[in-house]
């Protein structure tokens, strides 16, 4: 178990940039020589300013440190919201030598690698993420983007951080909702590419739950170490790392019907994780066996295995054919094989998939 400070290497050559993972780094880490020039914006929101913007600035001294604070919540995720980003960037005219730094969940994370893969065509950012899903996730990997009306991330750009500075005292400040929401994500890690952690998991949930310091550092270490792997041999989702979204399609199907911001996004993975391990039971793919310790390490992390109320089959189907793994019209989907073992399929039996969607649509 980890108490202490750790260190991963996302390995991507020239782009190459460590994760800082312990407690208490926020505001005792000098990230200064992760800086080019002399000007920091921190871009936060309304919840986590307060917390943690005075601890977050104690982390470049000698800095000139500027700070915008956004609405909180994934329906603000979108151009609005970016451009008061640019708005505070331009007004204190930063220059092409500064950092944005993005201190919060997943939607700031979001938010600030778009704005400074935008920003005079480029600035550098670096991340200091807040919450258990942009942890082990959103974090790590340079995807960043925006929400469209018609589908969730569907504008953004790769563009890395300088370095991912993983705090893990933050999560103590975390509602209960958001613990279980980042939990599908340490899942996912368990179900597509590492059993063994997942038995780890199956075994330690209700320690990750009640936010036990050692084991949220495990878990924080493993999964990150997870998606360093997948990211530095596929950075642009060729191929391989497609597997991470495990899941996702349903569950932004979900989001994008529900309404942004309704459903968390780690809850709607975490009912999409169902739904694509009862389609890969179907396609028989999976083992019942192995469905039900998927599901039963899911529900033990509270999250939902229902859909919205109203949602139907033809629903998702519409939201799912907006979906960025999609090439040349046909649905590509994450599957299971077995437990440890994910797969991208291309000619899922349309069949087997509406009998999936029929049971998760009329379970209520």
């Amino acid at each position: 178990m980890h108490s202490s400070r750790q260190e991963l290497r996302v390995d991507l050559g020239e782009r190459s940039y460590p994760i800082l993972i312990g407690p208490s780094l926020l505001g005792q880490q000098d990230l200064t020589p992760f800086v080019a020039g002399e000007q920091v914006m921190i871009v936060s929101n309304e919840t986590v300013a307060p917390l943690y913007m005075e601890a977050a600035k104690a982390c470049f001294p000698g800095k000139t440190v500027d700070t915008v604070v956004l609405p909180d919540g994934e329906q603000y995720k979108n151009w609005q919201t970016l451009n008061l980003i640019f708005d505070a960037l331009l007004e204190r005219r930063h220059s092409r030598k500064t950092t944005l730094v993005a201190l919060g969940g997943g939607v700031v994370g979001d938010m600030t690698g778009f704005a400074a893969a935008s920003y005079q065509r480029g600035v550098p950012f670096i991340q200091i993420p807040t919450t258990l899903l942009s942890q082990v996730d959103s974090s790590v990997g340079g995807k960043t983007g925006i929400n469209h009306p018609l589908g969730k991330n569907m504008v953004g750009a790769f563009h890395q951080p300088e370095v991912v500075l993983i705090d893990t005292a933050t999560l103590n400040t975390l509602p209960e909702r958001e613990v279980s929401a980042g939990l599908a994500e340490v899942i996912k890690y368990g179900l597509i590419r590492d059993v063994e952690f997942l038995a780890w998991l199956e075994a330690n949930i209700e320690r990750l739950i009640g936010l036990e310091a050692d084991a949220l550092a495990e878990a924080i270490y493993r999964s990150c170490a997870c998606k360093a792997d997948v990211v530095a041999q596929d950075e642009r989702e060729g191929g391989l790392r497609a597997i991470l979204n495990l899941g996702h399609t349903f569950g932004h199907a979900i989001e994008t019907f529900a309404g942004y911001g309704s459903w968390l996004h780690g809850e709607a993975v975490g009912a999409g994780m169902l739904m694509a391990a009862d389609l890969s039971v179907r396609l028989g793919m999976l083992s019942g066996d192995d469905q039900s310790r998927a599901r039963e390490v899911i529900l033990k992390a509270r999250l939902p295995e229902t859909v919205p109320a109203g949602m139907k089959p033809d629903d998702f189907l519409r939201l799912m054919a907006v979906d960025k793994k999609n090439v040349d019209g046909a649905l590509r989907l994450v599957l299971l094989t077995g437990l440890g073992d994910a797969v991208i399929v291309s000619d899922a039996s349309t069949q087997s998939l509406r009998e999936t969607l029929n049971k998760f649509c009329c379970s209520e």
